[in-house]
């Protein structure tokens, strides 16, 4: 891996030697500064980098935005005159016959030359360039060089650490795992300015191994929703909503859904083990077997590699009886279709475990501005700056938890409790991404003036 890097750095070199990279001149703040904003995944499934674009170009700067369209991007995206969108090749797949500690290499290298032509040559040099952090690896040292030879000011928005991630999957004392946790612990110190998700983690990255020092400003910016997410609050919009959404092998439970003899709950996962779905369903099998339990039905989106594992278990479970007045179906929806089902919902379950214990799940952002009360794992440092014990939500570490929750909170005797739940949900969401945004990266960049002072 290092004589790759070594080799790419050579090539880069001499590159930039022969065709030298023009460097910004012009504005960093102000109507028509450009932006570059890079997210080294799918543009659709990456709400922060999108709400940080329709920021920008709202206040008159003009956005690329960079990524693989792999899913349909936010649709304020696709109208926007002042963003662009740069699409990325898709990189190889790794052939299952071929080890991961081969394979990697070869993305990296595919992803390298390709970031590296964009970034110096076929774009246009920017006073900004927006990175999304995990993944770091190609796309800090792509990003830092970048910014570098064309004179633009680097931001690492960091969502989470792509090392403790890999870790998670791999395991800590995997080759890789220490490589990328040095790559990204030394490169991320020479971002121009760090925006964080939690105050947390911001905490952390002042702090051995990171050691960004005081002297990079680093500014902690809570995820909030956007306007697509609204509360429906009375019961026509609510109907009219699932008659459209629902699948249409659950229409049957129309009726005792808007009656509220059967609740709704939804919880969008990505299927991987950093978001255990095997609480939930063993929650839910608990749930089933308790006397009197409400019936339930589970809608679960979202995409990703255990998908199949899981239906199979479902399916398994379901034959055997064990899910009774329990339906649990899988969807995967527009943008606009999942944020109306969850002003839909009766309760909204997130399974995100933090692999760095910093970070915060977007999904539950996203269901508080729809007005949705939310149960969350709980079992990491930040937890508490989003979800409020009692007021908005609640929060489990085991399946018991989980399973002694939904019982009390679905159950007739939970209403009140569920109701409360609710109103701190929508208070929590009354605060939205705008106000949030305008306050600190809008000041930061130059796109929002500074308050008076009194």
């Amino acid at each position: 891996m290092v004589g790759l890097i070594s080799l790419v750095l050579l090539g880069l070199l001499i590159a930039y030697i022969v065709l030298r990279p023009s460097r910004y001149s012009g504005h960093t703040s102000g109507k028509g500064v450009p932006v570059h904003i890079l997210v080294l995944g799918d543009i659709g499934r990456s709400p922060r980098m999108t709400y940080h674009a329709l920021s920008i170009a709202k206040h008159g700067g003009k956005v690329n935005l960079i990524g693989y369209l792999e899913t349909s991007p936010h649709p304020s995206i696709l109208t926007s005159p002042n963003i662009t969108l740069i699409p990325l090749p898709t990189p190889p797949s790794r052939p299952p016959s071929v080890p991961f500690l081969l394979f990697a290499p070869i993305k990296v290298l595919f992803q390298t030359l390709h970031l590296t032509h964009l970034l110096l040559y076929v774009l246009p040099p920017s006073a900004w360039l927006l990175v999304q952090n995990p993944p770091s690896i190609p796309t800090l040292l792509i990003a830092r060089l970048a910014c570098t030879l064309r004179n633009s000011h680097l931001i690492i928005d960091w969502h989470n650490y792509g090392w403790t991630i890999l870790s998670s999957t791999k395991g800590p004392s995997h080759p890789f795992v220490k490589i990328s946790k040095i790559y990204e612990t030394y490169l991320g110190r020479l971002g121009s300015h760090h925006l964080t998700v939690t105050h947390a983690m911001a905490r952390q990255l002042r702090r051995p191994p990171y050691g960004i020092p005081d002297n990079k400003p680093m500014i902690a910016v809570h995820d909030r929703p956007a306007g697509i997410f609204q509360p429906i609050l009375d019961a026509e919009s609510r109907r009219g909503v699932l008659e459209r959404v629902l699948p249409d092998t659950e229409k049957s439970y129309l009726p005792s859904l808007l009656g509220g003899s059967t609740k709704l709950l939804i919880s969008s996962t990505s299927w991987t083990p950093d978001e255990d779905f095997s609480l939930l369903l063993s929650a839910l099998t608990l749930y089933a077997a308790r006397p009197n339990s409400v019936p339930v039905l589970a809608v679960i989106t979202g995409k990703g590699p255990q998908k199949q594992y899981y239906l199979d278990q479902i399916s398994s479970l379901t034959k055997a009886g064990k899910l009774p007045n329990v339906r649990i179906v899988t969807a995967f929806l527009p943008f606009e279709d999942y944020a109306k089902l969850l002003a839909c919902a009766d309760l909204g379950i997130c399974l995100h475990m933090s692999s760095s214990g910093v970070d915060l799940p977007m999904k539950v952002v996203d269901m508080f501005g729809a007005g949705l009360p939310v149960v969350a794992y709980s079992g990491y440092e930040s937890f508490g700056e989003l979800v409020k014990e009692g007021v908005n939500g609640k929060g489990f570490e085991t399946q018991e938890e989980l399973a002694g929750i939904l019982g009390g909170l679905l159950s007739p005797d939970g209403e009140r409790e569920l109701g409360a739940l609710k109103k701190g949900a929508v208070q929590e969401g009354s605060r939205r991404w705008d106000e949030e945004w305008d306050g600190t990266v809008g000041r930061l960049m130059g796109f929002v003036a500074e308050a008076s002072s009194a």
